[in-house]
């Protein structure tokens, strides 16, 4: 039976570690949660009118025949994939404590957050984290046309530091990190628009592009290795050594450059790397440094161990 009451739902925005672009040809990524939010709040409503209240978009409609809005393609494609099950419509209400311009998996946390909430309201049952994961990840692979590795997902959905590998797949809780310093270069280009440049670069020499994975691969594992070791001044040079592969494989810009070096330039900063799938959007830097002057956004971020929570009111 679908539930009555209203439910409210948090879900964690997220950061890559290391593992950008290589984690789509089954390899190893580490991401975490961070201590930013998406607020997610369900009332269910007496008619078959499904509204809904974003930044993003404001949206009515009937459940009966939704209206398409490619402002809210994941949300609506969440409703879509419970609609049979509800007898009611609702109102969807979300809020952010960041923007979706500066990336943290905002679309992850979204997709996960309203997951865990219209699948609550349909079933009358909160879902696990595994089920919620496998939801959230379908409907990503549905609207991003079967692109996305869910690894975001992983991080909103559990929270913490995760170690994941997409096939065969592998979630690990890791352990501890170091304060972390993240920097928005004031422009995202989106994620997908980067695969497919670095696709078609790619095109004249697979087989050394298959092999820059394979390296990725490498440094992942053994900054895994190094964070199960506590090892930070390890774990740092290892960022540096990913850095370059993400630089030869073409998303390393002139912005993101700049904000590279002059956060290495500080001895308090043990290792820089873009943080995504570059061309713009965040670096992470392992370390802090309030005396750098930096002429770039900073996003105060520390890592989450909460995951995404459903609570009723």
């Amino acid at each position: 039976m679908p539930v009555a009451s209203e439910i409210k739902v948090s879900a964690p925005g997220s950061i890559m570690l290391m593992g950008e672009h290589a984690v789509l040809f089954g390899h190893r990524a580490l991401a975490c949660a961070v201590d930013k939010y998406m607020h997610i709040s369900l009332q269910p409503r007496t008619d078959r009118q499904i509204i809904i209240d974003s930044a993003l978009a404001n949206y009515e409609s009937s459940l009966d025949q939704l209206i398409e809005d490619g402002r809210l393609s994941f949300v609506l494609a969440v409703i879509r994939r419970f609609q049979s099950r509800m007898t009611t419509g609702f109102t969807l209400t979300i809020r952010s404590e960041f923007s979706h311009t500066v990336g943290l998996g905002s679309s992850a946390a979204v997709t996960a957050g309203v997951v865990a909430a219209v699948m609550t309201f349909a079933t009358g049952e909160t879902p696990d984290k595994d089920t919620l994961f496998d939801h959230a990840l379908a409907v990503v692979h549905e609207v991003q046309d079967g692109r996305g590795s869910g690894t975001d997902l992983v991080a909103s959905v559990f929270g913490g530091l995760i170690g994941y590998t997409v096939q065969p797949r592998q979630i690990e809780a890791l352990q501890g990190i170091p304060p972390i310093s993240l920097f928005y270069a004031g422009y995202k280009t989106r994620t997908p628009d980067v695969l497919k440049q670095v696709e078609a670069r790619s095109a004249s020499q697979p087989q050394i592009y298959t092999e820059l994975y394979q390296l990725m691969h490498q440094v992942t594992v053994a900054a895994e290795s190094a964070i199960q070791a506590q090892s930070w001044a390890e774990l740092g040079k290892l960022m540096d050594i990913y850095q370059g592969l993400m630089d030869a494989l073409g998303v390393c810009d002139k912005t993101i450059a700049d904000m590279i070096w002059r956060l290495r330039s500080s001895d308090q900063i043990q290792g820089v790397k873009i943080s995504g799938s570059g061309l713009g959007d965040c670096v992470i830097a392992l370390g802090a440094d309030a005396t750098l002057n930096m002429p770039y956004e900073e996003i105060p971020v520390a890592v989450s161990a909460k995951g995404v929570e459903v609570t009723h009111a």
